[in-house]
């Protein structure tokens, strides 16, 4: 519109020369910048046209790829290893180090003082019980014996003169009794004949319980005399032995001499200390297992035969004992050993792998596959045994629990289990 031509007067006059020299090709001209004009602006208009819709076009396919990718994910279960929760053993063995000791063992004092005359053992030796273990010469106390022996016939001998007077009283007062009756005897004699009797029966009496008294120290001189033969109170052997022959040794009650140390060792006993955690358990019958470290290919079975049954306030350990047969001699009294109880189980608990745990802001976790969907659960440890541990609370025995779930994984999120084992492409 703004290119539109105009003639003027003269070019309408023809009175204009340069009009007359140009009038043919001008408008010519002017009529093809109109129309390149327009090309122009149609061209731009469909370029800009075509750019929109490509725009939309695009923005629109990537809205639909977001909106499929958020399904897809929302969709999405990913694929966790599981493994099956296990019930643990009704028994827990448990490995504590314990102690030998002789089932019995006695420290051997001389009970009769003298010297020793004979010794009939050393270091070493078995015995059986009553074998003459060593022999006292005591010829103080065979002294004392032979005089208190004739001290006893003495008054025997008092018993019989006793007897003999008490006799002749009881023969007068039966002669006198009827003279007195009678009036023939004073009953002064009578009376006298009567207290004569009795004093003669009591004399007896006294003469007897004499010889009782002295029956009975010679009964306790022969009993320290059978203490000069030191024999064996049971069937063991010596680990002491502390006298010689000609040695003197002591009898007193207090200061006594040691003389020989014997032990039983057919049988042993074991001292283990059992912890607070499994002494619950510990009961007489518990089944055990005793190894010695230098005897490697050798264990001893025995079973638990008395328990302290109060824990030390120190240690919060339960002294427990247990026996075992050793007739061949091969487990030695005092020696250092390791214990393995069978302790059976007072609560259920369930073991799952330790990679099965998770831990955050609530403590420990573990997640577990019910009907498609992860299950958080809190647990309670009650053992850690390395690359497995032993649950008391969370979990039961049969479900399924996840190793290693990821950090995005909430209580509810879709999963596809896969059994640990298991080939992936079944």
């Amino acid at each position: 519109m703004n290119d539109a031509y105009i003639p003027d007067q003269d070019e309408i006059l023809g009175t204009d020369p340069a009009h007359k020299a140009a009038k043919s090709p001008r408008p010519r001209s002017r009529a093809r910048r109109r129309w390149g004009g327009r090309v122009f602006a149609l061209g731009a208009f469909l370029l800009l046209t075509t750019g929109i819709s490509l725009g939309a076009s695009r923005h629109y396919a990537q809205q639909r790829r977001a909106l499929a990718s958020a399904d897809e994910a929302r969709r999405f279960a990913p694929g966790v290893l599981v493994v099956p929760v296990e019930a643990s053993p009704a028994v827990i063995p448990v490995t504590l180090p314990g102690t030998t000791a002789a089932f019995a063992a006695a420290n051997i004092y001389a009970r009769a003082t003298g010297y020793i005359n004979r010794r009939n053992v050393d270091i070493g030796d078995d015995v059986k019980q009553g074998e003459l273990l060593a022999e006292l010469a005591v010829p103080e106390l065979d002294e004392q014996i032979s005089q208190n022996e004739a001290i006893l016939e003495q008054l025997k001998a008092a018993v019989q003169q006793a007897q003999a007077n008490s006799t002749l009283a009881q023969a007068t007062w039966n002669r006198d009794k009827p003279l007195v009756r009678d009036g023939w005897a004073t009953a002064h004699q009578g009376d006298i004949d009567v207290q004569t009797v009795k004093a003669d029966g009591a004399a007896v009496s006294v003469a007897q319980a004499n010889v009782s008294a002295q029956e009975r120290l010679l009964k306790v001189l022969h009993q320290n005399r059978a203490y000069a033969s030191v024999v064996a109170p049971f069937d063991g052997v010596i680990t002491q032995r502390n006298v010689d022959v000609g040695a003197l040794v002591q009898g007193n009650a207090n200061t006594g001499t040691f003389m020989f140390e014997i032990m039983q060792k057919d049988v042993i006993r074991v001292w283990v200390y059992v912890p607070q955690d499994a002494a619950f358990g510990v009961a007489p019958g518990v089944d055990a297992i005793v190894r010695v470290p230098e005897l490697p290919d050798r264990e001893f079975p025995g079973k638990v035969t008395r328990i302290a049954d109060a824990l030390q306030s120190g240690t919060r350990t339960l002294l427990t004992e247990i026996d075992i047969a050793n007739p061949d001699g091969a487990l030695p009294p005092g020696i250092y050993c390791s214990v393995e109880l069978k302790v059976p189980r007072k609560t259920p608990s369930f073991t799952i792998p330790a990679e099965a745990l998770m831990f955050n802001r609530n403590g420990l976790q573990a997640a577990v596959v019910k009907d498609g969907k992860a299950e958080i659960r809190t647990v309670r440890v009650a053992r850690d045994l390395g690359t497995r541990v032993e649950v008391d609370a969370g979990l039961k025995a049969g479900e399924r629990v996840i190793l290693n779930p990821p950090v995005t994984l909430v209580d509810g999120s879709k999963v596809q289990p896969r059994l640990l084992g298991s080939d992936p492409t079944t």
